[in-house]
């Protein structure tokens, strides 16, 4: 039985209670009425991979195939967008570990944003989404990038209405959501669900840690997680947890380690959202799962490989007034170096690799 804040979870056994892996913030936690028990077929998997939690699912969005089935068209569908060019997936493709393998995410007309694309992958865990948490639910977050001009362009208005003008579409909105008008609101529902399925897990870490499987991982990796894990050295455990029962490998939190914040201009973060001072330069912790795979590194996608990224940790970021207490700097033998990356390697689980569906035509 695995406790977590105030409730339990019953893993292996007849009941799976869907409970929330922790706040980001307090004030953005779901209440308790928005959250239901699951116990049902969640895309591929009847329960999570190993090393993962049960997921929350919103009472007003269960899942069922069909809407998970209409998200997985919605997602890689480009009419999203205003000129049919760029769809969800064009920054969270599946072929590079849901994001798009750049620095920074790009719209219509060859615009580029100003962040990186964060990864899909196990995003259904976190309770706020984007860097700065702007948003506090997949739903939500969906909504973003289609009416974002640098994104998608479009107006909702106008997915509505291009959406109903698709047969096949509202045939299948009639059978997800009921007879009635196609809506935004319905739209990304249907993508968040889809969303919710694009987990990964039982990785050399899971098959370790969590499956008691001592082969699993090499003899340099068991060597690196101690590393992780030491306090007076890399500490990266603070901030991507894992404990005796599951892994987020993020703390769901806001941080300010200092990147990018001795730009003439910085990007401010979550203090964008809040206003508070002591939220300048935070962005939240992402979740080393996958880690491997999602490179660049950073909301500015400055760092192009983990070797990068850990020298920025050793030189214990960039230093300012709202800098994160746990940064400091520390020392590592060529070894232990290699002894960690190899660790962070090792969070790689099973690829969730997923092929374009056949979209619906327009009308001839």
């Amino acid at each position: 039985m695995k406790k977590l804040m105030g409730w339990a979870v019953v893993l292996g056994g007849s009941m799976v209670l869907a409970l929330h892996p922790g706040p980001a913030d307090s004030a953005q936690s779901p209440p308790m009425n928005t959250v239901k028990t699951i116990k049902m077929q969640v895309g591929p998997f009847t329960e999570p991979p190993l090393g993962l939690d049960p997921l929350l699912i919103p009472k007003d969005n269960p899942q069922t195939p069909a809407k998970i089935a209409l998200g997985r068209q919605l997602y890689f569908d480009p009419r999203l967008s205003v000129d049919g060019t760029v769809s969800c997936a064009s920054c969270h493709d599946p072929r590079l570990g849901w994001s798009n393998g750049l620095s920074l995410a790009f719209g219509v007309k060859g615009q580029t944003g100003n962040r990186s694309a964060p990864t899909v992958l196990n995003a259904a865990y976190s309770d706020t989404q984007f860097w700065d948490g702007r948003a506090p639910s997949l739903e939500e977050q969906a909504k973003g990038p289609i009416a974002n001009p640098v994104e998608m362009g479009n107006t909702f208005k106008q997915v509505v209405a291009t959406l109903s003008a698709i047969p096949g579409y509202v045939r299948q909105f009639n059978q997800v959501f009921g007879d009635g008008p196609i809506t935004i609101d319905n739209t990304v529902k249907a993508i968040a669900s889809f969303e919710r399925t694009v987990l990964t897990g039982n990785s050399p870490f899971d098959r370790y840690k969590y499956g008691r499987d001592k082969s699993a991982m090499t003899a340099s990796q068991i060597r690196g997680m101690a590393l992780f894990r030491e306090k007076d050295r890399a500490n990266c455990a603070k901030c991507h947890r894992f404990d005796d029962f599951t892994a987020d490998l993020t703390d769901f939190r806001f941080r300010n380690i200092g990147v990018g914040i001795d730009h003439p201009t910085p990007d401010l973060g979550r203090y964008n959202v809040t206003k508070r001072d002591e939220d300048r330069g935070k962005f939240r912790v992402p979740t080393l799962r996958n880690i491997a795979s999602t490179a660049p590194y950073m909301h500015d996608g400055r760092f192009a490989t983990l070797e990068q990224v850990l020298d920025f940790y050793k030189q214990g970021g960039t230093d300012n007034p709202q800098l994160d207490p746990e940064m400091h700097a520390f020392k590592l033998t060529d070894q232990e170096t290699a002894d960690l990356l190899a660790f962070l390697q090792a969070f790689s689980g099973d690829p969730v690799l997923i092929t374009p569906p056949p979209l619906p035509p327009d009308p001839e």
